[in-house]
């Protein structure tokens, strides 16, 4: 599965590489040129005190620099005063940049400096290279607040406020336009009601459309609703995973399940009895059956075979209870 959820905004990102020895490279945030010399030094003066403190000194930087192990924090992680500073006489695009990249970074203070100025961004920002390659690398976080920032970002990119005003002017397109508009419309209804904006109705309108006769229009449904996020989304997300004919929105069902979307990992590990029995259904084609089974690992975090019977035993062994493998667990 795919957690990309929105085609429409796929760009090459390609950018430049920074000459190590330039000053663009000094900025905070580009500093790993600076951290291999500090290591190199570090290194050298151990050599005038002994072969055997050089080596142990190296071991400890390589151990820091290793790609193995829990995360090993570079800094104390917080917005700096010099940039908190500067964001006033920044544009809104750069605002935005700086502060979607610091949120993805997991810098203190970026989200809320985000929800202190997005509104004064909304029209005034653009969805351009340098931005939607942020907006993608936020929205495919592991981090639901990072992804949270993300939308914030798109709504403003958009120029939607964020109002039920907003939702009726876009109903119409989302039940009956034609398929650009209306898939447009599900989209930006289900960010909408992410936010908090008629979530309830939000729902019923993306529960219209993911039955219709048009794949593409059945995919943005299917997508809205992972991106609503709410408790109600699951059981038709789960259905169309089992019952859709076409299997690029049962693929997008399941990756709205497992991993992308807005939903929390206490709402997807709901899934997981309904996804074990799907392992079970001998009706599922191959292909269904292999998402089922990349849902689990990745809802669970547990490494098991494509195995029915091994699931359920692992399931039944944790009385339906488990603390999830992550990142910081491993």
């Amino acid at each position: 599965m795919t957690s990309n959820p929105d085609p429409r905004l796929e760009q090459a990102a390609n950018r430049p590489e920074l000459d190590p020895l330039s000053p663009e490279s000094a900025r905070p945030g580009r500093g790993w040129f600076s951290i291999a010399a500090l290591a190199v030094g570090i290194l050298l003066g151990t050599l005038f005190l002994g072969t055997g403190k050089a080596r142990a000194a190296w071991q400890e930087i390589a151990q820091l620099l290793s790609l193995q192990g829990k995360p090993e924090p570079a800094s104390a992680n917080v917005l700096s005063e010099h940039e908190t500073e500067a964001l006033d006489q920044m544009t809104p695009q750069s605002q935005a940049q700086l502060l979607l990249e610091r949120s993805i970074n997991h810098y203190r203070g970026a989200n809320e400096e985000i929800a202190q100025r997005v509104d004064s961004w909304r029209g005034r920002i653009k969805l351009d290279q340098h931005l939607n390659s942020l907006f993608m690398t936020a929205l495919n976080s592991d981090d639901l607040r990072v992804r949270a920032a993300a939308i914030e970002v798109d709504l403003a990119c958009r120029n939607l406020e964020k109002s039920a005003a907003t939702v009726d002017r876009l109903e119409h397109d989302a039940r009956f336009g034609k398929q650009g508009p209306r898939a447009n419309a599900l989209w930006d209804i289900a960010l909408l009601g992410n936010r908090g904006i008629e979530p309830e109705r939000a729902a019923q309108i993306l529960l219209a459309s993911i039955h219709d006769q048009n794949v593409n229009i059945r995919y943005w449904a299917v997508e809205g609703l992972a991106y609503l996020g709410s408790d109600d989304t699951i059981a038709p997300l789960l259905q169309v995973f089992h019952d859709d004919p076409s299997p690029m929105i049962r693929e997008r069902a399941a990756c709205g399940l497992a991993q992308s979307g807005m939903l929390s990992e206490k709402q997807r590990r709901s899934a997981v009895p309904q996804l074990l029995d799907f392992a079970d259904d001998a009706s599922l084609d191959p292909e269904t059956h292999k998402w089922v089974f990349q849902a689990l690992r990745d809802i669970t975090g547990q490494s098991l075979p494509h195995d029915p019977a091994a699931w359920r035993n692992w399931y039944n062994s944790n009385d339906g209870h488990w603390t999830p493998v992550t990142r910081d667990s491993q």
